[in-house]
């Protein structure tokens, strides 16, 4: 599976970075699933190889605009281009109420059906091949967290189990394989009890504006990538707790305790330049993450593509 950024900066876009979007991509085939919609995504699309006829759902986080206001034009751009197959968005409290009054005043015509489910009522939900949860979080406004587990994983039979119990290869093997409890001979055989996972199911965290990762300690039980917000650095953590935000060394010291494997930095105030000689530097956010945290840390920039292997390794994908 695939973390793609579409946009990493906060509040304001920069020449370099625009504001926030993020793809989940699934490991097979083509569709994808999209976290926050900051202005100008549907532009950042056009930058990728991901197709909105592709696209499965939608998770907004919250509704300040950065993460929001891209909405319109995506949906928009999603029906010209010929899309019919309903689209389901998740969202808190507004943004329903918000695109749909951009609809009726801009005339915006789509040729296919929306569904709007509140994140406020959400629970966990099957969209493609992952279970998708929700975790509230801290900030100035309802904001939100969303969990991506892998609801297939590569497994195996126990033969040495099966042939110990004398239970005969054919139809039976197959349905047990697939997840399916089989009655043989007046007894139920039970799928779980005769398949070895080659590996656990992939996990992976992608955050809302937060001000306090410790709120995220029990769904990061298992999570082989946390997606954090990392506004500022530690010289503005006053700043940061009135804006309702995070900064490197809270999310980097958070990441290590709970030993996540890898942390991925995202959401940039734009005073840290990508420029190591300017008086705030990308530099400063990496150093203080760090100087906290010995997992593998990444900072995301627009258009970075992490593959996460079915072993729980991440990568950045270089684009051939």
């Amino acid at each position: 599976m695939d973390i793609s950024f579409l946009g990493t900066s906060s509040g304001t876009p920069t020449k370099a970075r625009n504001v926030t979007a993020i793809a989940i991509i699934e490991s097979q085939g083509s569709d994808w699933y999209l976290i926050d919609c900051g202005e100008g995504t549907q532009h950042q699309l056009l930058h990728t190889r991901l197709s909105l006829n592709s696209l499965k759902a939608i998770f907004i986080t919250h509704i300040h605009g950065d993460h929001c206001y891209g909405l319109p034009g995506v949906l928009a751009s999603a029906g010209m281009n010929g899309r019919t197959k309903p689209l389901t968005i998740v969202a808190p409290k507004g943004i329903k109420e918000w695109f749909e009054a951009t609809q009726v005043h801009t005339q915006l015509y789509l040729p296919y059906e929306l569904t709007f489910v509140e994140t406020e009522q959400f629970t966990e939900q099957a969209f493609g091949q992952f279970a998708v949860a929700s975790t509230k979080l801290s900030h100035r406004v309802p904001s939100y967290a969303y969990s991506f587990t892998e609801v297939k994983v590569d497994a195996s039979l126990n033969i040495e189990k099966l042939n110990a119990l004398g239970i005969p290869q054919g139809p039976i093997w197959g349905k047990l394989k697939s997840g399916q409890d089989v009655e043989h001979e007046g007894q139920i055989l039970r799928s779980a009890e005769f398949i070895r996972y080659l590996n656990k199911p992939r996990k992976v965290v992608v955050c809302g504006d937060n001000d306090t990762p410790e709120i995220l300690r029990a769904e990061c039980e298992g999570c082989d990538v946390l997606v954090h917000e990392s506004t500022y650095t530690e010289a503005l953590a006053s700043k940061a707790k009135e804006a309702g935000h995070s900064y490197a060394k809270l999310v980097a010291s958070f990441a290590q305790s709970c030993e996540l494997p890898n942390l991925v930095l995202t959401h940039f105030s734009p005073r840290y330049q990508l420029d190591s000689e300017a008086e705030t530097s990308m530099n400063e956010i990496q150093t203080e993450a760090q100087a906290e945290y010995s997992g593998n840390l990444f900072l995301a920039s627009d258009f970075d593509t992490y593959r996460l292997s079915k072993l729980g390794e991440l990568s950045l994908v270089l684009e051939k």
